[in-house]
Order: structure tokens, then sequence, then C-alpha cells
């Protein structure tokens, strides 16, 4: 499969104060795009040619950097912008979601604490996640483009903290990033529709 640039779920501007549409045009069609772009010039006589992006991220883990981190930055970049919807975030989760994040995560306001840290102490460029794994829900981080996928999890909520996500709106303040992000933006509905699919 070739990699394509999605179309934003929303305006460009439908997300401020919170992110503004300069960052979404930067991110988006610029970074986004640069993954693309090289992914498929980096796909062409990988081998990988035929499978799917998960399958790609994946099996170029370990094996073939350049590949890996732009497959994987586009696959987390797809579901990032699903992540976000204008009015999103609160406390409000579709019941089966917040019954696991009750028993797996010791509720709604450890998850926030934990995964609000897991995003402002990842050193440098990277994501923080609610992942699946084993039947249970954990938050996790990882490095660069690197997703749960490539450690035997499923991602159901991801946030980016490479500069480029956050500088032009809160300039070196991520932790300011990542609260506005959760409490304003989340998609949760987003979130427990993979949570359905992951535990089935």
């Amino acid at each position: 499969m070739s990699f394509s640039l999605p179309d934003l779920p929303y305006a460009y501007d439908a997300l401020a104060p919170y992110m503004s549409a300069e960052t979404l045009e930067f991110h988006h069609d610029k970074h986004h795009q640069a993954y693309v772009t090289n992914g498929n010039k980096l796909l062409e006589g990988s081998g990988l040619e035929g499978k799917s992006l998960e399958e790609i991220v994946k099996e170029s883990y370990g094996k073939n950097a350049g590949l890996f981190n732009n497959a994987g930055q586009h696959f987390n970049h797809i579901h990032f912008w699903k992540w976000m919807k204008p009015n999103g975030g609160g406390k409000s989760l579709p019941g089966k979601l917040q019954s696991a994040i009750d028993s797996d995560l010791g509720g709604f306001d450890k998850f926030r604490d934990d995964f609000l840290a897991a995003g402002a102490g990842q050193f440098g460029s990277g994501w923080a996640w609610l992942t699946f794994k084993d039947g249970k829900l954990e938050v996790t981080k990882t490095p660069n483009g690197e997703n749960p996928l490539v450690h035997g999890g499923t991602p159901l909520l991801g946030v980016d903290v490479w500069e480029h996500s956050y500088y032009i709106d809160y300039r070196n303040a991520r932790p300011k990033y990542l609260e506005a992000w959760f409490d304003s933006l989340v998609n949760w509905d987003y979130v427990a529709e993979l949570h359905e699919a992951a535990s089935k």
C-alpha cells in the first residue's frame, strides 16, 4: 500500500484556542505530508510494499529505521487527528471505557495525572499513550515515532509531544499544552471505538 495524507476531520481553526490554525497547517500540511512523501520513497524496494500500514510499522521496526520512522509517524498522525475534536475532553466517557479506566488505571483522575506525566516526562520528541495490552489498559510513552504496536500493544489514545505539535501555541510549556489537549480536545468517542475493537 502507498501512503496518502488524510484530510483533517475538521476545519483548521476548529480546535482554537487550544490548538491554532497555524499549528494545524504546519503540523498536518508540512510535517505529516513529509512523513507520507518520505515514507512512499522508502517503501519502494523494501519488500513491504503490499503490506498494511500496521504490518509495515511492525516489520520495519529495528530493521529499516528510515522507513519505520516515517511509517510510524504516518500511523500515529492518522489517529492523532481523530483523537481530537472541537469541544472535546471532559470527564464524560463512554461506559465500557470508563469501567476499564477505573479497574485498570485507578480511575479517571489518576489516569489523567499519569498520562500527563508520561507526556511531560518523555525526554525529547515522542508520544504518550493509553495502550491496550494483554487484556488491560496501561499508560506508556515512546521516543520519536515509535508506538505501542511494536511492543505488542494497541494504541487507544496518543498525544504528540514533538515540539511542532505545540511550540507555536505554547512555546516551551509542554505541560500546559498537555493539560489543554487532554482537558479540551480529546475525542473520547474515538478512543472508546478503538477500545471496543481491541478488546473483542
